[in-house]
């Protein structure tokens, strides 16, 4: 409804910038329902503010002007019951309730509901997750997975063809170390003799790895040259002790990331690792050697000429470093892909770094440059501090999810296993990407406030009414007519905001804007709920039509959630 207002305000007056605000609903959270409906308006836009520069006239009179123009209009009539002059200039706008109740049937028949083809016929990659082999899946990478899992179902939502795509560490001196670890341990033969079997868990492998990691971080200073040959050979691939351990640590590590994204609900559609984007890498600034200087041996970006820091894209060894497997990163996505656009989600402590690769990649591939975007996410704290992977103390997302289902009910662990991973990815996304975030327990499992578990039980609750009502299900014809207390419309005018919600979000990268709507959907379905007589109402053409309002907003709520790649409880 907010989109069709805004295009139908537009055809009076276009080229003009104006806000829709919606007031505060019956059934907002922070409105009581002692207080009443409030007499806001369902919308209110302040053009009147805006036109009275042009006009020269106050805003009152302004106001009353667009008043009567709008009212006049047929299509304001069919779905406004009054239009009138609030605040000094603003115009609030009164929805229907035959017109509220009429789009609720057909929105209980639209299988899309809420998605629009705004990015129809658009490709857009996303690039999330990004965990290295031989490392540990941190709580970081739980955040990276959860972020960029929604924007991808947002572009989709959209009408966009995505691509999931993750990038992998799978060269550098964390596996140098790892494997010096794996390989020093005294009386081992190739290392392998104290490595796990191939029968025990892929957790316990990468446990191992991780430990290994931690040793060889540790031993780093005293071993640098050791370590460093290690590197070497293994870019190389010149010792065939050094490939067994190394392809063994790599695919216990891949193999266990897999069964991680299955667990958080994403499907990669494409692999991409360093250690095949590095020659690619040295192609590009071997073509572009004039936008680098040398130094001891070294390639180096100086950023300062451009209003960033300086790289170093070429090390004094001759070996890509980060940065240039960066560049090569970029140009074999769009050679393999040549997105619309590419998103890139990462940790916020290396914003400032990919600033510098933007600039780069704007003066050696302006066209890939142009359609990449990265978007960098805060940490994801505990009461213990921030992580730290060289001492070993990591948060593993295995080891939090375990803790969270340790502080559920018994129940079936499928259901703990939903339970907690949607309060995880709940607490991470009702706030903006940027932020950092202290995951609290209690607050992210209360089934009574602002929480993934209160909006899982509240469809678990709306589904098992709609379940009980086996008749319903057989009707062709239901009266909406008979949904006339305040509660239900406002119900109803909740379930509208939906299309212009996901709309927002999508254009705004801004999943946040999901979260809030649900959990204010969820309070308002759960105080109909409260309020209201369902299955016991003795009116049957009623009671038919409430179920419909029951269905249609359990629909809405599993949608929502469905986008935050959070999964619904059938049954509580």
């Amino acid at each position: 409804m907010k989109s069709w207002l805004r295009d139908k305000i537009e055809e009076f007056y276009p080229n003009i910038d104006f806000d829709i605000l919606i007031p505060p609903s019956f059934a907002s959270p922070s409105h009581k329902a002692s207080e009443g409906k409030l007499d806001l308006g369902d919308y209110s836009v302040n053009l009147a503010f805006v036109l009275v520069k042009k006009e020269k006239k106050n805003p009152k009179e302004v106001g009353e002007e667009l008043v009567a123009k709008f009212s006049k209009d047929k299509e304001f009539q069919k779905r406004f019951s009054k239009i009138e002059l609030a605040g000094g200039g603003f115009i609030n706008f009164y929805l229907k309730d035959d017109y509220v109740r009429e789009r609720l049937v057909e929105i209980s028949k639209e299988k899309d509901f809420g998605y629009n083809d705004e990015m129809k016929g658009k490709t857009v990659m996303v690039e999330y997750t990004d965990p290295n082999p031989f490392k540990l899946f941190h709580i970081g990478h739980l955040m990276s997975n959860t972020i960029g899992e929604a924007i991808a179902r947002l572009y989709e939502a959209s009408g966009a063809k995505v691509w999931r795509v993750n990038y992998q560490g799978d060269v550098g001196l964390h596996v140098a170390k790892t494997i010096w670890g794996m390989n020093s341990l005294p009386g081992s033969k190739d290392g392998v003799n104290y490595a796990p079997s191939e029968e025990d868990s892929l957790g316990k492998k990468v446990g191992y790895l991780g430990e290994m990691y931690a040793k060889g971080s540790w031993a780093y200073s005293s071993f640098k040259e050791e370590i460093e040959k290690i590197n070497q050979k293994i870019y190389d691939r010149s010792d065939s002790k050094i490939n067994k351990l190394y392809d063994l640590g790599k695919k216990w590590s891949l193999e266990y990331f897999e069964e991680t994204y299955k667990r958080l609900g994403t499907k990669f559609d494409h692999y991409f690792f360093e250690s095949e984007t590095g020659p690619n890498g040295l192609s590009i600034i071997n073509q572009n050697k004039k936008i680098f200087t040398e130094s001891e041996g070294a390639l180096i970006f100086k950023g300062e000429d451009y209003g960033v820091h300086s790289r170093v894209f070429i090390n004094s060894k001759g070996l890509p470093t980060y940065e240039a497997k960066e560049l090569g990163l970029n140009k074999e996505k769009f050679d393999k892909y040549n997105p619309d656009l590419s998103i890139i989600i990462t940790g916020n402590e290396i914003n400032d770094y990919f600033k510098v690769l933007l600039k780069v990649m704007e003066l050696v591939m302006p066209e890939v440059a142009q359609k990449t975007r990265h978007i960098g996410h805060g940490m994801l704290r505990l009461s213990t501090g921030k992580m730290s992977s060289r001492t070993g103390d990591v948060v593993t997302a295995d080891s939090l999810i375990k803790q969270t289902k340790e502080r559920l009910p018994e129940s079936e662990d499928n259901i703990k296993e939903k339970i907690a991973i949607g309060a995880i990815k709940y607490s991470i996304l009702k706030q903006s990407p940027g932020h950092d975030i202290i995951f609290d327990f209690e607050k992210s499992l209360s089934v009574k406030g602002d929480s993934a578990p209160y909006i899982q039980y509240t469809y678990a609750r709306l589904n098992s009414i709609v379940n009980k009502a086996d008749s319903y299900k057989t009707l062709k014809t239901i009266k909406p007519e008979y949904l006339n207390e305040a509660v239900e419309l406002s119900l109803i005018k909740n379930i509208l905001k939906f299309t212009d919600v996901i709309q927002e979000s999508g254009q705004e990268l801004a999943p946040q804007q999901v979260a809030l709507y649900i959990y204010e959907l969820a309070v308002a379905a759960n105080r109909f709920y409260e309020e209201v007589r369902v299955l016991k109402d003795d009116n049957e053409e009623r009671r038919n039509a409430r179920l419909m309002l029951v269905e249609t907003t359990a629909e809405v709520l599993k949608r929502g959630l469905n986008l935050l790649g959070i999964e619904v409880l059938e049954r509580i």
